[in-house]
């Protein structure tokens, strides 16, 4: 069965967590009674967001055996591949997006007024891999070379674009590439990991090791 997006919370704040490592300092399990939660691939190996995307095959299977979908909201697009269909949420039409991107296109058309957008890096860390979750399985290594992100960049902006009503906070790490693209936009702003805390006090690790060894 197909389904299509429909309101989630009614509330105005939304977190999409994608997964790149400026996302370390989040206690992501203290955001869900702050505001909706939409998070990408293996983040259901740490907690449940109120909405899981992923677009991968690989890791759209890798849900299913766990049987994690079978309790919570999974969305991913009908691909040929996915061993079972039953419990997903399936887009419609087909996206065709990267995961991250989908995840901040399904917060925004769920009316959503603020939407914080955690671990879009884009940008890899010194050319190699920025995932919190490199060297896990369905994974690359983070010696690997960084995966392009025109086309993660392209679709932020097209939502952006799009939603022009919803205000969306970047949260990004001193010396974080700011894309020149997404500035030109008034609904979109870059905001430091100290505004953040300062916002959103009690949702935050004092030490990034204690995010990471949740993972």
């Amino acid at each position: 069965m197909q389904h299509q997006p429909k309101p989630h919370q009614p509330n105005n704040v939304a977190f999409v967590l994608g997964n790149g490592t400026s996302r370390l300092f989040i206690d992501a399990k203290s955001l869900l009674p702050v505001g909706s939660v939409y998070g990408c691939n293996a983040l259901y190996r740490e907690m449940s967001p109120h909405a899981l995307i992923a677009v991968d095959v690989k890791m759209v299977n890798e849900i299913i055996n766990s049987g994690y979908h079978k309790t919570n909201e999974v969305w991913t697009n009908p691909n040929k591949g996915i061993i079972n269909k039953s419990y997903l949420k399936l887009f419609n039409p087909h996206k065709g997006w990267s995961s991250g991107p989908t995840a901040l296109w399904l917060a925004a058309s769920r009316g959503h007024q603020h939407i914080y957008i955690l671990g879009f890096d884009y940008q890899g860390l010194a050319g190699k891999l920025n995932n919190v979750y490199a060297d896990t399985f369905n994974y690359k290594r983070s010696t690997d070379v960084a995966t392009y992100h025109g086309n993660w960049l392209n679709q932020t902006e097209r939502i952006v674009s799009e939603f022009k009503n919803t205000i969306f906070y970047r949260v990004v790490n001193d010396g974080a590439m700011i894309p020149t693209k997404l500035s030109a936009y008034p609904n979109i702003t870059n905001i430091s990991v100290s505004e953040f805390k300062e916002r959103f006090p009690d949702c935050i690790y004092l030490d990034q090791n204690d995010q990471k060894s949740v993972i």
